[in-house]
């Protein structure tokens, strides 16, 4: 009986130990978490309150409905899903492309993904800027090159057309942040133990198998966290447009963020910008919530 109350005793005094440990480590992340709740927090919650009045007075769902009759809203909400759709596959394919080959050991390898990583580095705008020199229509390399190659026979107007001018965004977009894809999914890569490919190649599976059964599988928690990453960044795209093309030619190149952009500081509708704001951060919340359902619903054990 003496044994097992001092055993009692002992396991009380450690679970009160703990127990304190945890309300001292709670007492010394409080400042930390109160001052992220004046930063992050409270300008949702003013934009969200923003939202519902009008010069002053509250209006209820009135900048909400009329969201729904405006019909420039609808073009840069429908541009902004189609640059993510396009944008964001292209770097995840190629993103899980590179990582395989830098995850191969081979002379240089290490140059080689500091140099991959190159472009992920450089801002956004100075990249933006280079871009809009490659697709100038008078001295850029890119006609020069297409030209040389005898692919059109005159410069082609790269960011004057529609069409043209959303695929030389899309390409830059790709171009800049495919690395940051490479990052995640090459991490990702060297989780995965080399026994679970031995035992494969034991039983005769060859590349393809090896990745479809074993690599694919277990990059899936990587590959959802670049998707995630990627899709709020394509999704909140500013700089890199506003550089290339400014949201035109006529209106065909804008995305969201610009369009709240001009709302604010061209129009000074605080009100109408901050309920376009909410209405996205919800259809986004929406989106990234299946792509979440989606990729978690199944679990990989080996």
């Amino acid at each position: 009986m003496k044994k097992e109350g001092r055993y009692i005793s002992r396991t009380l005094e450690n679970m009160s130990k703990n127990l304190s440990e945890q309300r001292f480590g709670l007492f010394l992340i409080l400042p930390s978490f109160f001052i992220l709740a004046l930063i992050a927090l409270y300008p949702i919650l003013r934009n969200l309150v923003l939202s519902f009045m009008e010069q002053g007075r509250f209006v209820g769902f009135s900048n909400f409905s009329a969201l729904f009759q405006d019909e420039r809203f609808r073009s840069v909400l429908i541009n902004t899903a189609i640059f993510c759709l396009i944008s964001v596959p292209l770097e995840l394919i190629l993103g899980l492309t590179f990582a395989l080959v830098l995850h191969q050991k081979f002379f240089g390898r290490g140059f080689a993904r500091a140099v991959s990583f190159l472009p992920w580095a450089l801002p956004t705008a100075v990249m933006a800027v280079a871009w809009k020199w490659i697709f100038n229509d008078t001295y850029g390399v890119f006609n020069d090159i297409l030209l040389r190659l005898h692919l059109i026979k005159e410069p082609l107007a790269w960011l004057g057309r529609p069409n043209l001018a959303f695929f030389c965004i899309v390409l830059a977009e790709v171009w800049k942040c495919t690395p940051f894809v490479t990052v995640i999914i090459l991490a990702g890569l060297q989780t995965i133990p080399l026994e679970l490919y031995e035992a494969i190649r034991v039983d005769g599976a060859n590349s393809w198998q090896r990745f479809r059964l074993i690599t694919l599988p277990l990059l899936k928690p990587a590959i959802l966290v670049a998707l995630i990453f990627r899709s709020i960044q394509a999704f909140g795209v500013f700089d890199s447009i506003w550089v290339l093309t400014g949201g035109g030619p006529g209106g065909s190149t804008e995305p969201i963020s610009l369009y709240i952009y001009d709302t604010v500081f061209r129009y000074l509708k605080f009100n109408y910008a901050a309920s376009m704001v909410c209405f996205s951060f919800i259809f986004f919340l929406l989106f990234i919530l299946i792509i979440y359902l989606t990729f978690s619903r199944r679990q990989i054990e080996y």
